[in-house]
This record gives C-alpha cells, sequence and structure tokens, in this order.
C-alpha cells in the first residue's frame, strides 16, 4: 500500500483535493473528522476538555461550543496546545488504526488529510507528501467566504506552519487557484506517479 499524507494551510483546499483523490480510488481518512467526533456528547475527550475548559463550553445539549473552544484556544498558545495534548493523541490513534485495516484489505493507496502533519511530526508515518496550497490573497478570500473575520483568520494561520515551508517539504503539490478540473488534473497525476 502507497500511504500519502495530505497536508496545507487552512483554507487551501485540502478537502477538495482528499474528494478527488477519493473518486480515483484512493480510501481517504480526515482528521478533523476524526477531531469532531472525539468531541461528541458521552466521548472521554470532551469530558476532559470540559475539565480543562471549563463546563460553559457544552451547551444543554451536551453539545461541545466549538466556536467558543477556537475564540479561546486560537487566542491563546497555551490554550492550544492543551486542547492539542488533549486530541492529537486520540487523533493519531484512531487513524493509525484504520490504516492497520486498509493494510490488511491490501488497499493500493490511502491518504491521512491532516492539517498539522508537519506541526505533529507525522510526516515519518508516510510513504509521500502531498501539499495542498493557494497564494495568501486566495487563503484569505476563502476564509472570508466562511464568515470569519480578519483576526480570526490571522490567528488560524499564525497557528499553523507557514505553507511555504510545508512545500518545501512535500513530495507533490497541489495548487488550487483555477478552475476545480486543473486540481483534479494535478491529484490524477500524482495518483499516476504513484
Amino acid at each position: 500500500m502507497r500511504l500519502c499524507g495530505l497536508t496545507g494551510g487552512v483554507g487551501m483546499g485540502k478537502s477538495t483535493a482528499a474528494g478527488f483523490f477519493l473518486q480515483l480510488g484512493a480510501r481517504v481518512i480526515d482528521t478533523d473528522d476524526l477531531a469532531r467526533e472525539l468531541v461528541l456528547p458521552g466521548q472521554p475527550a470532551l469530558a476532559e476538555i470540559q475539565t480543562v475548559f471549563g463546563r460553559d463550553l457544552v451547551a444543554a445539549d451536551d453539545r461541545l461550543n466549538r466556536s467558543e473552544l477556537a475564540r479561546l484556544v486560537f487566542a491563546d498558545a497555551a490554550a492550544r496546545r492543551q486542547l492539542e495534548d488533549i486530541l492529537h493523541p486520540r487523533i493519531r490513534e484512531r487513524w493509525q488504526a484504520q490504516i492497520e485495516g486498509w493494510r490488511q484489505e491490501n488497499i493500493p493507496l490511502a491518504l491521512v488529510v491532516i492539517p498539522l502533519l508537519f506541526e505533529t511530526a507525522a510526516e515519518n508515518h508516510f510513504d509521500k507528501i502531498i501539499c495542498v496550497a493557494c497564494s495568501p490573497a486566495a487563503q484569505r478570500e476563502r476564509l472570508s467566504a466562511r464568515g470569519w473575520k480578519l483576526d480570526q483568520i490571522r490567528q488560524r494561520i499564525a497557528a499553523q506552519l507557514p505553507v511555504e515551508q510545508k512545500i518545501a517539504r512535500a513530495h507533490f503539490i497541489v495548487w488550487t487557484e483555477g478552475l476545480p478540473a486543473v486540481h483534479r488534473r494535478q491529484v490524477g497525476q500524482i495518483v499516476s506517479n504513484l
């Protein structure tokens, strides 16, 4: 099995690229999805988040107030590290278990989408690293379209390794400006090379 890590900056098109890999026959697991699962009502990670950050982060329906937690952790690097200490080991355990399942199935190509791939020192788990990227202007425009304010955008970008460093450390780049058909063609070329 060829195992690839897919990374890139926030708002640069990782999910879109992952969808193209899926269409072309790769198996894909996204660590953002795993993080969302880990904070569902009744999950141990949610209880730990409540203990560390306070009960008021959980609504009456036992769901995490994700926007309030994001506001807290992206304004405070120490708080962000505390959250990462709660979630990252659990996330890694889940994607590694999925990879083992794929190995047993003899899946030819698999990808793990990890926004903080280099930041969490996960690169050694993969045969190849793919970085999804776009210009800073396009990134800001996409994040603004999500309804994020300028300070939120700055905080999220600052919390990640600069995309130029991710590009320099990757084996393949998918440049996501332009038409989706162009992105898909780039993904197809990468699949052919793998």
